[in-house]
């Protein structure tokens, strides 16, 4: 028994917290060490290691592993430190930080919880934990100054009673927010007697323990819990099936309608609820083919890193040949382009760009800012060719980079734990270097200078997200949705008056922000920029599907699997769609009719969003957020049943062209 216990928390470890991106081998130990079980009561202590928050006494929850472990990296601890953690619950934080810090100090509001808490904590042995009952917001003033605070609970502003017991140098970690659904994880530093800096961490939930189980399993309400809104079926399905227009298979759909309804839009934002489903893609390229066919489309903007993308658009462009050891896609997740569909697409494009000079053929463009290595390596190759003095001064700027090159978040780590310098200087001065010269490089050769520029910016700009990231705060989301709109905006001027793009994205990422939950925490995104930047001349499309397969990771770096994709949530949209019982649809979502679709679908209702990693088993938590439909596009595309990807190996048949960019 014992065993399987260690296993179990050694696996959570692995899978819920290392698996997510908790790099401190400090907090990673104490996780491993802590026996979560120990703090639970009886009952529940067989589910100790499920990735959930858990409730105890007095209607509060042990909060979900991986939490508690975030917030304790949060607060940099080296060992030696004296902290202090308001909310003690049942004292498996405390234990946490006791296992790295030398004294703790933890109060608990409920007098029950207290008592147990500590007499928990001396059962496991922990004599370096005291704990108080007593009213968190006011501190321990007694024991002040604490080298770190954290807060368990969450506030509606930041408590000045706890700052002011911040040790100099001191960190508070607390997460602040009136809506109980969503907080934003500070952290406050200490640098003098008034001065605090203020980084924004990530995006939590900490909301009240809900009193009925949430289906499938879910937890009973902590961090990231939707607690759903209860949606009435009743005839919305079929009022669905009588203005959709139904299709059997992906080929045999008509696309005509869609087509004039598009109409004269010059961005066409085309989705998919998955970064690995197969009809999702075919169904896009489709969409695509009949838009550069018909409505003269010249550019394909898809959500992936520049480089990769340039070596798609020298193919299908038929631009030079590009070094053979140059790969497409070749870092995780490759599947996500690097498969038989997109391969199919951009085959498809190349033929037709043959037939065309070469100002009219469509170029395939990347918007992501991920390729941080990549880029700065191609912004030397091409000083080198224009500009050898430069390129010696990029070489020596973008070193400032180079430790971190196997894994640039680890480089977000070390800059906001104060164990390196930021680069951002370094990264800002080399675009500005570029831009100054922006005449001169473009006369020799455009497309190149604006191949360059795009890259300068993309490390700029990635320098900050991985400064950003680390705890997946807003601030990170905003900044690369930010860098994709303006990456769009920059090759549509390059491309000028006649520029048409088609954009290639995550629902999440195309669908406007404003209609979902995203906006509540302060998120914004490509689709809410594209429609207030372009107005009407932007159409954005959706899609959904019930169940089937789907290419996915189940952590961040991990393997490809296909994985079963659940039956939809009976409190989503997708239940709504799948009750119409037909294989697939095109459904527009424009208002106007006496008994409309659009106003039966406004009313919010879950929405289902799965990106590389998928996780099944705990699929309401981490793949559903609240959506007002007809509000987040314009059509939506219903496929019931879906498959995965098919993924694509690193062999290349012979007699393939040198810039074939799926293969060496």
């Amino acid at each position: 028994m014992m065993a399987d216990i260690e296993t179990k928390r050694a696996e959570m470890v692995e899978r819920q917290i290392k698996g997510r991106g908790v790099r401190d081998p400090k907090v990673l130990e104490a996780m491993g060490r802590v026996r979560r079980e120990a703090f639970l009561p009886e009952h529940q202590r067989d589910a100790a290691y499920a990735d959930r928050p858990l409730p105890i006494a007095d209607e509060q929850t042990i909060s979900q592993p991986y939490i508690v472990a975030l917030m304790v990296e949060a607060l940099a601890l080296s060992g030696g430190e004296r902290v202090l953690e308001i909310g003690a619950g049942s004292g498996y934080a405390a234990a946490v930080l006791a296992e790295i810090a030398d004294e703790v100090f933890a109060i608990e509001r409920h007098g029950t919880l207290a008592s147990k808490a500590s007499a928990a904590l001396q059962d496991a042995g922990y004599e370096n934990v005291r704990v108080r009952h007593a009213d968190g917001t006011k501190g321990w003033e007694e024991e002040a100054p604490f080298d770190a605070i954290l807060v368990s609970a969450a506030a509606e502003s930041v408590p000045k009673v706890l700052l002011e017991q911040l040790a100099k140098g001191g960190r508070m970690v607390v997460p602040v927010g009136s809506h109980k659904q969503a907080q934003e994880l500070l952290r406050y530093t200490r640098q003098g007697d008034d001065r605090f800096d203020r980084e924004d961490l990530a995006d939590v939930r900490f909301v009240p323990l809900i009193e009925e189980p949430v289906n499938e399993g879910e937890p009973n309400g902590a961090a990231r819990v939707i607690e759903p809104r209860r949606q009435s079926g009743g005839d919305l399905p079929e009022l669905i099936r009588s203005q959709a227009e139904p299709f059997e298979t992906i080929d045999d759909a008509s696309l005509d309608p869609l087509m004039e309804r598009i109409g004269d839009a010059r961005v066409v934002l085309i989705g998919e609820a998955s970064h690995g489903t197969s009809e999702f893609y075919r169904m896009r390229a489709r969409i695509t083919q009949r838009l550069i066919e018909e409505k003269g489309f010249n550019m394909v903007a898809a959500e992936a890193d520049w480089p990769d993308a340039a070596r798609i658009d020298h193919y299908v462009r038929h631009r030079e040949a590009l070094p053979a050891d140059w790969e497409a896609f070749a870092r995780f997740p490759t599947w996500m382009w690097r498969n038989e569909e997109t391969r199919d697409f951009a085959d498809w494009l190349s033929d037709w760009n043959g037939r065309l000079d070469m100002e009219d053929r469509a170029g395939f463009y990347g918007l992501d800012l991920y390729s941080l290595y990549t880029s700065a390596q191609s912004i030397i190759d091409y000083l080198e060719d224009v500009d050898p003095e430069l390129a010696r001064t990029a070489r020596a700027r973008y070193d400032c980079l180079s430790p971190w090159e196997a894994d640039p978040a680890a480089y977000g780590r070390a800059a906001l734990s104060g164990e390196y310098r930021a680069c951002e200087t370094e990264v800002v001065t080399m675009l500005a270097d570029l831009m100054r010269k922006r005449q001169d490089y473009t006369a020799q050769d455009g497309d190149r200078f604006l191949d360059a520029a795009q890259n300068a910016a993309l490390v700029a700009n990635a320098e900050k997200y991985y400064r950003v990231m680390y705890y997946g705060s807003r601030a990170s989301w905003n900044l690369r949705d930010d860098h994709m709109f303006e990456t769009l905006q920059n090759v549509m001027n390059f491309r000028g008056s006649d520029a048409k793009a088609v954009v290639w994205a995550h629902n999440s990422h195309i669908g406007d922000a404003r209609a979902t939950e995203m906006s509540q925490r302060g998120e914004r995104n490509l689709g809410e920029l594209c429609a207030r930047g372009f107005g009407t001349d932007s159409y954005r499309i959706g899609f959904g599907t019930d169940h089937g397969t789907v290419a996915a990771a189940s952590t961040w770096g991990g393997e490809m699997e296909v994985k079963n994709v659940r039956p939809a949530h009976e409190q989503s949209y997708e239940r709504q769609f799948h009750l119409t019982d037909l294989p697939g649809l095109i459904l527009p979502l424009r208002a106007g009719q006496e008994l409309d679709v659009t106003t039966a679908l406004s009313h919010p209702r879950l929405e289902r969003a799965i990106g590389v990693i998928y996780r099944p088993e705990s699929e309401l938590a981490s793949h559903y957020f609240e959506a007002e439909l007809p509000r987040q596009f314009n059509e939506y595309i219903w496929i019931d049943e879906s498959h995965a990807v098919s993924p694509l190996d690193t062999d290349v048949k012979e007699g393939l062209p040198d810039t074939y960019p799926f293969g060496t």
